[in-house]
């Protein structure tokens, strides 16, 4: 019976403030699904942290802490598989003039390594503007075979 339950679609929506609490809402959200869905303990870090670096740029880089602005938060799990989908409202960026987090000047910045470490969290990762502004970042990770 447990498998039937772990096999089941689950999908939440939410549309956060643009605050460092809603950081926190969302990683918690992410977790708690992933976790229904049954992934261990290394992915549920994983995509924890993922989760996290992606509202921070939303939140902090995209909608500049704007009150007005929210973030839209997409959480599906189940089928040995979990998406998350984070848009923000703000002017977004051109991820190819990004700079390289490994790059000898950049290994000391206090900043700079979020997208990095969301690529190598997640299974795939795709980012795309918004028509009307905004960015939208889609994260998928997928259930080691057991």
């Amino acid at each position: 019976m447990a498998e039937n339950s772990r096999s089941a679609r689950e999908t939440v929506e939410r549309t956060l403030d643009s605050t460092l609490e809603s950081v926190d809402s969302a990683e918690e959200l992410a977790s708690e699904l992933a976790g229904r869905a049954g992934f261990d303990d290394e992915d549920l870090l994983k995509i924890g942290m993922a989760v996290r670096e992606s509202m921070v740029n939303a939140v902090v880089h995209g909608n500049r802490y704007n009150a007005h602005k929210k973030v839209r938060l997409a959480v599906s799990g189940g089928e040995r598989r979990l998406t998350v989908k984070i848009a923000d409202e703000g002017e977004g960026f051109d991820i190819e003039h990004l700079p390289d987090p490994l790059a000898p000047d950049n290994l000391l910045r206090s900043s700079g390594r979020g997208i990095f470490l969301i690529r190598s969290f997640m299974d795939e990762f795709q980012i795309r503007r918004l028509e009307g502004g905004g960015v939208e970042l889609t994260l998928v990770k997928y259930q080691a075979g057991k």
